[in-house]
């Protein structure tokens, strides 16, 4: 058993990335997503993949796996009906909620408050008290509990969730209330706050508890069925998912807490990015990750990605670790309109999805799309997926010709109106992770990945000043690189509260200590060697008094070396970057957070053969398309034949099997070393 198969389930297509462990050997394959049960499409691939490469599926030692399963439960309503048992007196805690409303000035006016996940009459609360050190006030009434959990059972609710007072300082009241709720509901899933997320802030904690519930029975019966598919046709290896964060989770820790996985789909980009920086020597890098559905974006700095305290997914946002991506309804699939009460054109963010598709795809789509445009204005060759995917121009032109008139434009100027719109969109994205989180764009590079990536990262570079544009090896399935080739994680968290003058610094150094301990337990027990385990550690500090805090990723070294003192300039220096201001006053401590990370894959990738900066081998033929208002004459590439050094004048295309990448007119594409096509604008004179 010697392979890895990464695979990432998007809205319109399934990535799978086969690697071999020993030779760094890999293969790529793209199959039509199945959104009625996402599992069909996984084995349509595993069985071509594995095929192409000639290898047994027994001979799968990993299988990594991002997943929206979790994602959709929660944006589609369908996550189960949630139980919660909470303390007497605080039965309205989830209708109460954070008096934060979203959008701008008199946003409350129009804004329809969600639905809470678990319903009032569903919330339900017992008799007893943990008090805030700890200590026990008053005994829970184990009589009131069972006739609670009865109460529970006859309305049907199908997971339940346990969220006490204080729990995260003593979680014994709900470890029992856990047990009886076993006792009278059998296979119903329970999920208890302070092993879900053991902080202060009640809200939040029982937010993100009940979210957990609410997706368990979902994700369960998602991966059970996933596990036993891939047995059927050999699949002996482990089952891994991918988590919020980046790190990966063993399948039965994803079923327990599936809500470290609401983002896992997005998280896969942000990993494959940063294993390409590393091998093209860039160091920050945004990331443009364009579907057929939706673009995600994120934000690497000195190969580190951002990472928040907050997973959010629609109107939910839940207390959990994850990478730092904004999602816009920008993608392949979009559909371009003209609402009659404006007449402006808008694209997005319905999306056409894998059915019926875009029109240009010839499954039944109506509506003109961005792919569509793209097809229309010559950047997206007829030919996809190596020549196995024709695409229809004519259904295209025909689909775009109705935005056109609804405009009273040409063909064309309606088609790149398409274009500079989801182009705005992405840039608009970029600019939240970016800009208004204090950083210049112009540091950084703009890498384009997804199946339509390539074909916009060239424009949208050139509106964030972020050079170069990076088209990495393998675009389309760049996700699936990132769920093969990243780690297993996992964390635990602990609040601290207090004033950092009254902390002593061996204190916070042995809790650490003993966090470390539980976090390698955990992987240990995953079956991860525990010479391979390293330990990260994270901290949360604000100004006394403040709402929110600010998490910084700490070493012990310089904990020891620099004390309580090394943690508050650090984070005077972050408060500084994301505000522009520091304040005088005391410093708090409010959260402690261990990782656990399993070892790093070391793969290397490949060198390219050096060419002669001539790309004509690699050409394939003369093409027109319409750039900055009217035709001009292109090249098309076969990005396979291209060699390290090559140097493309624009404007040109580059094809290959999962992806297109489009030069524009005024720009050079240069080959690296490692074969990733590096954009930057034509040097004057």
């Amino acid at each position: 058993m010697r392979y890895r198969l990464g695979v990432d389930v998007g809205g319109t297509f399934t990535d799978l990335l086969l690697f071999d462990n020993d030779t760094g050997a890999f293969w790529r394959h793209k199959t039509p997503s199945t959104p009625h049960d996402s599992s069909e499409g996984i084995l349509n691939g595993v069985n071509a993949i594995t095929a192409e490469a000639g290898v047994d599926p027994g001979d799968i030692e990993f299988f990594l796996h991002g997943t929206t399963v979790a994602t959709n439960a929660v944006l589609e309503g369908k996550g189960a009906r949630v139980g919660l048992i909470t303390t007497e007196g605080y039965r309205d805690i989830m209708q109460i909620a954070r008096s934060f409303v979203p959008g701008g000035l008199a946003a409350w006016i129009v804004w329809p408050k969600p639905q809470p996940l678990a319903a009032l009459e569903d919330t339900l609360t017992v008799k007893g008290r943990m008090g805030a050190d700890g200590e026990e006030v008053r005994p829970i009434d184990e009589a009131q509990v069972r006739e609670v959990c009865e109460q529970l059972k006859a309305q049907g609710v199908e997971a339940i969730t346990v969220s006490l007072i204080n729990a995260y300082v003593n979680g014994a009241h709900e470890k029992r209330i856990g047990e009886i709720a076993n006792e009278v509901f059998g296979d119903v899933p329970v999920s208890l706050s302070h092993e879900v997320l053991p902080e202060m802030q009640e809200y939040e904690r029982t937010l993100s508890t009940v979210a957990n519930a609410a997706v368990r029975p979902v994700v369960g019966n998602y991966v059970s069925k996933l596990r036993s598919k891939l047995e059927d046709v050999g699949v002996k290896g482990k089952l891994s998912l991918l988590r919020s964060d980046g790190g990966l989770m063993s399948s039965q820790k994803a079923e327990e807490h599936p809500v470290n996985i609401l983002m896992s789909g997005p998280a896969g980009g942000v990993t494959g990015a940063l294993w390409v920086a590393k091998n093209a020597e860039l160091k920050n890098i945004l990331t443009l990750d364009v579907g057929g559905t939706s673009t995600d974006v994120a934000l690497i700095e000195n190969l580190e990605p951002r990472r928040v305290r907050t997973t959010d997914v629609g109107h939910l946002s839940v207390r959990a670790s994850s990478l730092d991506v904004k999602t816009v309804g920008a993608g392949g699939g979009s559909i371009a309109h003209v609402p009659e009460l404006t007449g402006a054109l808008r694209v997005g963010p319905e999306s056409a999805g894998a059915v019926p598709g875009p029109v240009a795809y010839g499954k039944g789509g109506e509506l003109p799309t961005v792919t569509d445009a793209n097809v229309v204005l010559g950047y997206l060759p007829e030919d996809l997926l190596g020549g196995s995917f024709q695409l229809d121009r004519d259904g295209a032109k025909k689909a775009v010709q109705t935005i056109a008139d609804a405009l009273g434009v040409g063909l064309m100027e309606a088609a790149r109106g398409i274009i500079d719109i989801v182009n705005e969109n992405m840039f608009g994205a970029l600019r939240m992770i970016s800009v208004q989180q204090g950083y210049d764009p112009r540091h950084f590079a703009l890498m384009g990945f997804g199946g339509a990536g390539p074909l916009h990262v060239n424009a949208v570079a050139k509106l964030m000043g972020s050079w170069p544009a990076v088209s990495p090896v393998s675009p389309g399935v760049l996700c699936a690189l990132g769920d093969a080739t990243t780690r297993m994680r996992t964390e635990t968290a602990r609040s601290f509260s207090r004033l950092a003058s009254e902390t002593d610094v061996n204190e916070l150094v042995s809790l650490l200590d003993e966090m470390a301990a539980q976090t390698r337990a955990e992987l240990e027990a995953d079956g991860i060697p525990a010479d391979s385990i390293t330990s990260e550690f994270e901290v949360d500090v604000r100004y006394a008094g403040q709402a929110f805090e600010v998490p910084l990723t700490i070493d012990q070294a310089t904990l020891r070396d620099r004390g309580i003192e090394g943690i508050l300039a650090r984070f005077d220096e972050e408060h500084h970057r994301l505000f522009t201001f520091n304040m005088d006053t005391p410093h708090e401590i409010v959260n402690l957070r261990a990782v656990a990370l399993g070892e790093a894959l070391e793969l290397d990738a490949a060198e390219l053969e050096k060419g002669d900066d001539d790309p004509a081998r690699a050409k394939i033929r003369d093409h027109t398309l319409w750039m900055d208002g009217r035709e001009q004459a292109a090249v098309i590439y076969d990005r396979s034949k291209l060699l390290q050094g090559d140097v493309i004048a624009g404007p040109a295309i580059i094809t290959e099997m999962d992806s297109t990448t489009l030069v524009e007119h005024d720009c050079t594409a240069t080959i690296d070393a490692v074969g990733n096509i590096l954009i930057n604008p034509k040097q004057e004179g």
